[in-house]
């Protein structure tokens, strides 16, 4: 895919069925090896269901942040989540997707930029997120990005994947996130 600029707009509750399949297809499943971010040798099941976008979505300083190609008809093409702490200046970067056959052509340092402009407009002056220690490739990218991974631990919601459904679970033991931050 070109560079061409993205759209974005936040979500609606009314965006969450179109959402989560996008989410589900950048980590979980065959789809999701298209794709280098995929979590499926680590998990399986549902990543987030249509009730929990609608959560985020809801969720006060929360938004869910939808971009579109214009190159491509406007489709939905990646997605993600600033949550904002308002009390400690600091955004938390979640649920990012890209399509996984759309991977590797420069979506996701747009939608980035795009979240960390969204959270700095809100009050924000440092961006956090979590991401499985496992997953060396990403965390790169993110430290080519800004990000520094702080030596902050936080454990794996194990007790929310099993109430997500009852084909989720982990493949592999002793999953945990690395914490990292960046000035924005």
């Amino acid at each position: 895919m070109s560079q061409a600029a993205l759209t974005f707009r936040l979500a609606t509750p009314e965006d969450a069925p179109l959402l989560q399949p996008l989410v589900q297809s950048a980590y979980r499943g065959e789809t999701s090896r298209k794709g280098w971010t995929t979590e499926a040798d680590l998990l399986v099941g549902t990543r987030i269901n249509v009730a929990g976008i609608v959560e985020k979505i809801n969720t006060p300083h929360s938004a869910v942040i939808m971009a579109f190609s214009p190159t491509l008809g406007n489709a939905l093409v990646a997605c993600c989540e600033v949550l904002l702490k308002p009390s400690q200046k600091v955004g938390y970067f979640g649920m990012f997707a890209v399509d996984p056959t759309l991977q590797a052509g420069g979506i996701g340092r747009q939608v980035l930029a795009n979240a960390e402009q969204y959270a700095r407009s809100h009050g924000a002056d440092k961006m956090e997120m979590t991401v499985i220690w496992t997953r060396k490739e990403l965390i790169e990218w993110y430290v080519r990005r800004g990000y520094t991974v702080t030596d902050e631990r936080r454990e794996f919601p194990h007790e929310e994947l099993a109430k997500m459904d009852g084909e989720n679970r982990a493949l592999v033991e002793d999953l945990w996130f690395k914490v990292l931050i960046k000035d924005l």
